[in-house]
């Protein structure tokens, strides 16, 4: 889930205004070039990051700028937000343990688990597998890029409106079959939200339960993700937080609002989770490490495809992204927008070296400046 992608057709997203606040942090002095690259991002309109590192055993967290414009207070490195579509890599770890324990396979056609679903203007769930969904080769439409949607809950008018709206995920997968695929099955790749839509729903026709309590079962509890949460259609976020703002827009310019409330049933299983930084390091440390997934399900996880030119330096596995930065260091993770808030989480493919940050904006600010600045410089 990404405003951002949801808006890049009809122009690009430029920055902002910055407004900067003093930084908290702790840690070696090593990570100079990590907080100047924070501090970059609020100088290029995001009002408050907040990031966190773990190295081995050690950590070390800071924040730049404000948590809440019209108070001026600053981020914390405790905040919740909203992940967007980091929650795809949770997704996809319970398919895969599914998959382990021999309740699905990955080669099953989604006609398999939801008959009838995938139909319509070309799309047929008898020619699409779970893995397809996981590594986006389904060609099937992103519901996130149907004009429609785009006015009704990414821009102003529809948004103010409609922000407290539910949305099933059949509804979701509906609007998608309202269009044609993008592509063949297999012929190639692009980044598509209905697809893990459309994964937890199947998560729900195996297991008999919400693929929101399937994660709290197999994931949240076993890691003490404390901070980590499925809100469903709750749309405040849980405290610690601060404030999301948005442009609401098609351009940056103009004003901004505050669009940290609203009902995350709009993104579903492509989208919805809250966490905090900690959590996500100690996430995707876990992930790499071994720790949720038999070998041959991870093998199957980091498993990547070629993105065809839609993410250079990327490639893109089971709802896992394999990332070159340009010193050669691989990381491995996913990144997330929804409105007013965008997040990168990654580790190295050991699992020692995790660096998680949010910004509290969706129209600005470089994650790959970041990341490159945490583990290339």
């Amino acid at each position: 889930m990404a405003v951002r992608k949801a808006l890049a057709g009809a122009a690009a997203l430029v920055a902002s205004v910055a407004l900067a606040a003093p930084a908290l942090a702790a840690g070696p002095a090593h990570h100079d070039a990590t907080r100047a690259a924070l501090r970059a991002a609020v100088a290029d309109g995001v009002p408050g990051v907040t990031a966190t590192v773990t190295e081995g055993r050690t950590g070390w967290s800071a924040t730049e700028g404000v948590g809440d414009l019209r108070r001026g207070t600053p981020r914390s490195t405790a905040d919740r937000y909203r992940v967007g579509s980091v929650s795809k890599t949770f997704v996809a770890t319970v398919l895969l343990q599914l998959e382990a324990e021999g309740r699905l396979s990955l080669d099953d056609t989604v006609e398999k688990w939801l008959p009838g679903v995938v139909r319509g203007h070309g799309h047929d769930g008898r020619r699409v597998t779970v893995r397809q969904l996981l590594n986006h080769t389904s060609g099937i439409y992103d519901y996130t890029r149907d004009d429609d949607f785009v006015r009704t809950y990414f821009l102003k008018d529809g948004f103010l409106q409609h922000r407290y709206d539910t949305l099933r995920p059949q509804e979701l997968v509906a609007i998608a079959m309202s269009h044609e695929p993008i592509f063949e099955p297999g012929e190639s790749w692009t980044y598509s939200n209905t697809n893990y839509i459309l994964a937890g729903m199947i998560v729900e026709r195996v297991t008999g339960h919400s693929y929101g309590d399937e994660i709290r079962r197999r994931v949240i509890a076993p890691l003490g993700l404390r901070g980590t949460s499925v809100p469903g259609t709750r749309p405040t976020l849980p405290q610690p937080s601060s404030r999301a703002y948005g442009k609401l827009a098609k351009t940056a310019t103009g004003p901004t609002y505050d669009v940290t409330e609203l009902n995350p049933s709009l993104a579903g299983a492509a989208g919805e989770m809250i966490s905090d930084s900690a959590d996500l390091n100690r996430f995707y440390r876990a992930l790499l490490g071994g720790r949720l997934l038999p070998p041959r399900q991870l093998a199957e996880m980091k498993d990547t495809v070629d993105t065809a030119g839609h993410l250079p330096g990327v490639r893109y596995g089971l709802g896992l992204a394999d990332r070159e930065l340009g010193c050669g260091v691989h990381v491995w993770g996913h990144n997330g927008g929804i409105h007013g808030s965008g997040t990168d989480a990654v580790t190295t493919e050991d699992g020692r070296h995790a660096l998680a940050f949010n910004f509290n904006a969706d129209w600005t600010g470089d994650n790959d400046a970041v990341l490159e600045a945490e583990f290339c410089d």
